[in-house]
């Protein structure tokens, strides 16, 4: 890589007014939605009905936007590289599928069947601790992209991590939710899971892998065409995260408004999730000297979660207005300032992790 390409990389991959203001954007499309949602209940009925398989297609689009910057991004060159350095991806994956949704069922029973037994009817606690699980066994997808864009990281590892992320999904999602929730027979969307898969990953990197080629072809392989063309599409990886995030919390906003405290009460486990997870998988790329741009999304695909995918199980087995299908709403809600809080912990540990490498 040439000096002025390096640049190029640089910039594109630095924080503009988007990014370092994403906290208060974040924040003003919660309470947009919350508005929205309350004021014209209608309009995000009309919304959600918009969908297929249980896939809400306006969502799915906007999540599309999210990511398809950072898929013209990667380098299959890259790619082909990563099994070189499997340590980050054994992370992931022992993260994702052998301690969190365990820790996260944990969690749920501890809160809702313990600390908070006094608050909350135990019915509605076990619809709750459903809708934990739910969000325990369902790893980030496409949000990842956008935290490893935050952090510097490598997207073509994280493209591995996440491919296989939702290779293992396919085959475990559904028998550790029905030990988990004590049920054999539990019917899991297998459409919808799928359909999530090809709309999230499949589709928008196969166009980003059209776009970067074309590129490519056109300016003589000049690798920082493609950083200065993904380096201008930034703010629509932005803008298609604040949108979904309105619309999801327009979805239950009239829920959200009328029981503000079993928001807060529902919210205290998954923070404790998050945080632990992100410190056992952080401290453990840490301590086997992975360079920062593979640790930070290591770390940061075990904390997220597919919402997107817990969302729509819970309403298809529960119901929209469940307690299952609010819990993981309220995953929502807590995610994105958690995960912008530990993103802004990685970059300021960066320095750490460079003088082990």
């Amino acid at each position: 890589m040439t000096a002025a390409t390096a640049d190029i990389d640089a910039r594109a991959a630095g924080l503009g007014l988007f990014e370092k203001w994403l906290s208060v954007w974040v924040g003003a499309a919660i309470l947009a939605g919350i508005a929205i949602g309350n004021a014209a209940p209608e309009l995000f009925s009309s919304l959600a009905g918009i969908e297929y398989a249980s896939v809400n297609l306006v969502v799915a689009v906007l999540i599309w936007a999210m990511i398809f910057p950072m898929m013209v991004a990667v380098d299959f060159g890259a790619v082909r590289r990563v099994g070189d350095k499997p340590k980050g991806l054994i992370i992931t994956l022992v993260v994702n599928w052998l301690i969190k949704p365990f820790t996260m069922a944990a969690l749920g029973v501890l809160f809702f069947d313990i600390v908070f037994a006094d608050l909350i009817a135990p019915a509605d606690a076990q619809q709750y601790i459903a809708g934990l699980i739910l969000l325990g066994a369902a790893p980030c997808t496409a949000m990842v992209f956008v935290w490893s864009q935050l952090t510097k990281g490598d997207p073509a590892y994280t493209l591995v991590q996440v491919a296989a992320n939702d290779l293992i999904m396919i085959i475990a999602f559904a028998p550790i939710v029905a030990l988990l929730l004590g049920v054999t027979d539990i019917a899991v969307p297998w459409e919808t899971l799928l359909l999530s898969v090809a709309l999230y990953v499949i589709v928008p990197l196969a166009a980003g892998a059209f776009v970067r080629h074309r590129l490519l072809a056109t300016h003589g392989g000049n690798e920082g065409t493609v950083s200065d063309f993904t380096g201008r599409l930034k703010p629509l990886s932005i803008i298609g995260l604040l949108l979904t995030v309105l619309l999801l919390f327009g979805f239950q906003a009239e829920t959200i408004v009328a029981r503000p405290l079993l928001i807060a009460l529902i919210a205290a486990p998954i923070i404790v999730q998050s945080y632990g997870i992100f410190l056992i998988a952080y401290g453990w790329a840490k301590a086997w000297k992975l360079p920062h741009a593979v640790a930070a999304p290591c770390a940061l695909i075990g904390t997220s979660n597919f919402f997107e995918l817990a969302v729509a199980v819970a309403i298809g087995l529960f119901g929209l207005g469940s307690g299952a299908a609010l819990a993981t709403v309220v995953g929502v809600l807590v995610e994105v300032p958690v995960m912008l809080s530990l993103v802004a912990i990685a970059n300021r540990t960066r320095g750490s992790f460079e003088q082990v490498n």
